[in-house]
């Protein structure tokens, strides 16, 4: 199996079987994000400990690249300190923008590095028009953390 295959099986199973696709009990903070142009939708309810994430629902419509980030999403924030959680977000922005012709210039890592199932989204930037739907559940994330502070 090729890695491109990997990553789509990746994508695939978390479109078919997203993890934290449920409401939280009194969330701290909730957010929704919405993209017009193709219909994407996600709610993001956090719950708080401190500054640790002690749950976090995914709840969305939309096509597969949306819904497979948001479930991998909610799956890495779980259990996470604001600043982990930050460096998560900081990664997957880097990994989402830079062109692979860039990446031996500006990384000292690899794309994706220490992004568990989240690296199956990096060839999406492949697709500049689908970007947006890997990054909706990310903005409406810090939006919820925001809310929550």
């Amino acid at each position: 199996m090729s890695l491109n295959e990997l990553y789509r099986e990746v994508i695939l199973d978390h479109y078919r079987a997203p993890r934290h696709h449920q409401h939280v009990d009194s969330p701290d903070g909730t957010a929704e994000g919405k993209n017009p142009l193709c219909g994407d939708e996600v709610t993001i309810e956090v719950k708080l400990d401190g500054d640790v994430v002690a749950a976090v629902g995914a709840i969305g419509v939309g096509c597969s690249i949306s819904q497979a980030s948001a479930s991998m999403m909610a799956e890495a924030v779980d259990g996470k300190s604001r600043r982990q959680i930050d460096e998560l977000i900081r990664k997957f922005k880097v990994m989402m923008t830079i062109e692979e012709s860039d990446e031996q210039v500006v990384n000292t890592e690899r794309p994706g590095a220490a992004l568990g199932d989240l690296e199956a989204l990096q060839g999406v930037r492949k697709f500049p028009v689908r970007i947006k739907c890997a990054d909706l559940p990310w903005i409406t994330l810090e939006q919820a953390l925001e809310a929550a502070e």
